[in-house]
């Protein structure tokens, strides 16, 4: 990475500094001056109260953003994938200049944006929070994943856009809820998540985005993904020998990178995976990891459903 030296001592020198106990003072030049304070992860920080330039360094940010409205200026990309959530059309995506990965920030090229607000998060980013409050206001997200919903309302106070998010969240749950209604019993009919990331294959469980999405449905999972009696209940790791463990009425496959999607061409083709009962039924599916792993917004959450419509419905 390139270091923050020079980034910070031109923040400094534009007059942006860092300020005690986790509260940033707005950069100038937003289109008013009024500010709002958000509280969040790092203590409490003063936000233009319309930004109009925002960074976001995690995949939920953007599809927060995106999905409220408001197209960032810079965004981190998601290490593996390379990419922003393509599923809001690449004119969504256009303009919007590369930050580094969510894990390493490029705080120089952030500090080149001149932006009024960055929305980041606690879990990813944050040894770099001071470094980027002496850029501009930062607010940052707890977790990432099992708090998907709180943290895009969070996301969406600090846009200004606090009822819209709202409206929109709650959409999305009686979408969720309706759909499931029209299935019938549908905790009956169980849902497999697997992932494919470089090296490992995963099952989802309960409190991961997709499989909360999922939950919010009423659609049941196979006991092996409940992971019961595990205090993590985001996902488990699989074997490839133990790949029958993935099984389900319906299992839905994604792949991080590219690595990952060959390593997932190879155990796919293998006799154990094509044994499986989904398998077999011709119920098993291959869906957008940035949708149903990354996208961690109500944007992605959404299009889950339109996956779930698409598979379920008939």
């Amino acid at each position: 990475m390139r270091r923050l030296a020079a980034a910070l001592t031109a923040a400094l020198a534009l007059g942006v500094g860092l300020t005690a106990c986790g509260e940033s003072d707005p950069v100038s030049g937003t289109s008013t001056g009024e500010t709002r304070e958000i509280t969040h992860a790092m203590g409490a920080t003063k936000v233009p109260a319309e930004p109009k330039r925002v960074v976001v360094l995690d995949t939920d940010k953007i599809d927060t953003a995106l999905s409220l409205g408001v197209t960032p200026v810079g965004a981190a990309t998601a290490g593996e994938a390379k990419s922003w959530p393509t599923y809001f059309g690449e004119d969504k995506l256009a303009g919007i200049k590369e930050v580094g990965v969510l894990t390493e920030p490029d705080l120089e090229a952030i500090n080149a944006l001149k932006p009024d607000l960055i929305l980041g998060s606690k879990f990813r980013q944050e040894k770099f929070y001071d470094e980027l409050s002496a850029i501009a206001p930062t607010v940052f997200t707890e977790k990432v994943g099992i708090t998907w919903k709180e943290n895009f309302l969070l996301d969406g106070k600090a846009l200004g856009k606090e009822q819209q998010a709202k409206d929109l969240l709650a959409t999305y749950e009686k979408r969720a809820k309706d759909f499931g209604a029209k299935l019938g019993d549908a905790s009956s009919r169980k849902v497999s998540i697997v992932r494919f990331i470089p090296g490992n294959i995963r099952v989802y469980g309960p409190d991961s985005f997709s499989g909360i999405v999922v939950g919010d449905t009423g659609l049941g999972r196979p006991e092996r993904q409940l992971l019961e009696g595990k205090e993590d209940k985001r996902f488990d790791l699989v074997s490839p020998e133990r790949v029958n463990e993935v099984d389900g009425d319906v299992v839905f496959v994604t792949a991080y990178g590219e690595k990952a999607a060959a390593e997932q061409t190879k155990v796919t083709a293998g006799s154990l995976w094509q044994g499986l009962s989904a398998v077999k039924a011709g119920k098993a599916h291959v869906v957008s990891d940035e949708v149903w792993m990354t996208g961690i917004g109500v944007g992605a959450a959404n299009k889950i459903l339109d996956d779930l419509e698409k598979y379920l419905a008939a």
